[in-house]
């Protein structure tokens, strides 16, 4: 069901398109359909009565539309404006969304993107989008998100995904916080000044730059994400850190080997300190050997390992999906994304989408009808979708 609030806004409609900034023909959200998991009536009517009572949040997404034709996305992403799907999030049972943007792809400024003016281009572009429509709701603190729930918005949470446009000052943790972002990866796939990626073969942990930059975070309130981060960068960042951590799209690795993933032993270090796992379904990440393709069925095996090795208190969803045609995006920047040598990803199924969690409204849908397909007390799916998350929030965002 639409949510009442959304008035039909459309990204950057107070300019003129061809214009003010050049045109691209979006791809459209439901572009493999609208699936929903099939329910009894009896299922159906919880479905509905917990979308209306529990706070839904998606911990990790980037709800914009991506260019119909896929490989015109270097043309619009240097043009520097992302286009956010307001509509599509209206159809969602979203109630807050942590937008990691897309400042690994904005080439504005640079050819590789991660620049310090890009980031800040990137963000300013959204937050006056943002400021011309009252569906999406900043959000800087908990307060704001459960307001937008009651009022039938959408939170809407500024996420930088790697901490590399800092460089080597601290201060613009400081800087990021004031522009109203609430969370920062500390490493993308590449390695950077604070510490090693996933992508990276050798990791000799947290940079003595990354220590400080740890610090610093907290003292701020400045949520830590390690989701990229290489494993010792991600466990010395877990050790370190004074405050629990949101790892915003992961997934086991004892179910799929490949570098993106979590140990156990990450997984136990980070629910220890009381943070939480969130489970993630860009293609082809979390797979697994039981299934052997990559759909919700997959994605679901990933989240109840976690479940079952930590407890239902320290798992949630940070989905990692978009509007447009993300497996194509991958090939794309293939250089970017891989953080694996192909030889020694195990063989899989490759997928033209992830079935059940193609983009985010899906996903949103999905997730909770899986819950309550497979009877899951109203309690536990509170935590997995936004108590969980809460928990923490409240105790790191100052």
């Amino acid at each position: 069901m639409k949510k009442q609030t959304y008035k039909g806004y459309q990204a950057y409609s107070y300019l003129t398109a061809g214009v003010d900034y050049p045109e691209f023909k979006m791809s459209k959200w439901d572009r493999f359909g609208r699936y929903k998991i099939e329910l009894t009536d009896a299922q159906e009517a919880e479905v509905e009565r917990l979308n209306k009572e529990i706070l839904y949040m998606s911990l990790h997404d980037h709800p914009v539309y991506f260019p119909d034709d896929i490989y015109e996305t270097s043309d619009y992403t240097r043009a520097g404006r992302q286009f956010t799907a307001y509509d599509a999030l209206a159809e969602s049972y979203i109630d807050c969304v942590f937008d990691n943007m897309i400042d690994g792809m904005s080439n504005s400024h640079s050819l590789s993107g991660w620049k310090w003016s890009e980031v800040i281009h990137d963000l300013g572009m959204r937050l006056c989008d943002i400021a011309h429509q009252d569906f999406l709701v900043h959000c800087k603190t908990v307060d704001d998100i459960l307001r937008a729930k009651v009022e039938g918005k959408i939170g809407w949470v500024a996420v930088v995904e790697g901490a590399a446009p800092i460089e080597n000052e601290l201060d613009r943790i400081d800087v990021l916080y004031g522009l109203g972002v609430r969370q920062l990866g500390v490493t993308y796939s590449q390695a950077n000044s604070l510490g090693n990626g996933c992508k990276e073969n050798n990791d000799s942990g947290l940079t003595h730059f990354g220590r400080a930059a740890v610090e610093r975070m907290n003292k701020v309130g400045m949520l830590i994400d390690v989701s990229h981060c290489g494993p010792q960068t991600a466990l010395d960042a877990i050790e370190l850190s004074r405050d629990p951590m949101i790892v915003s799209h992961v997934g086991a690795r004892a179910l799929w080997d490949i570098k993106r993933l979590f140990s156990d032993q990450a997984i136990k270090a980070t629910a220890e300190k009381g943070g939480v796992i969130a489970v993630e379904s860009a293609p082809h990440t979390t797979m697994s050997h039981t299934n052997n393709t990559h759909n919700i069925d997959s994605v679901m095996e990933h989240f109840e390992y976690i479940a079952n090795l930590v407890g239902i208190d320290h798992v949630g969803f940070g989905v990692d999906t978009l509007y447009g045609n993300h497996v194509g995006l991958h090939g794309v920047f293939a250089s970017r994304f891989t953080s694996k040598d192909a030889a020694d990803i195990p063989k899989h199924e490759k997928v033209a989408y992830v079935r059940g969690l193609e983009n985010p409204t899906e996903a949103s849908w999905n997730i909770l009808r899986w819950l309550v397909k497979k009877g899951y007390s109203d309690s536990d799916i509170e935590k997995v979708l936004s108590g969980n998350a809460l928990r923490v929030l409240r105790q790191v965002w100052k």
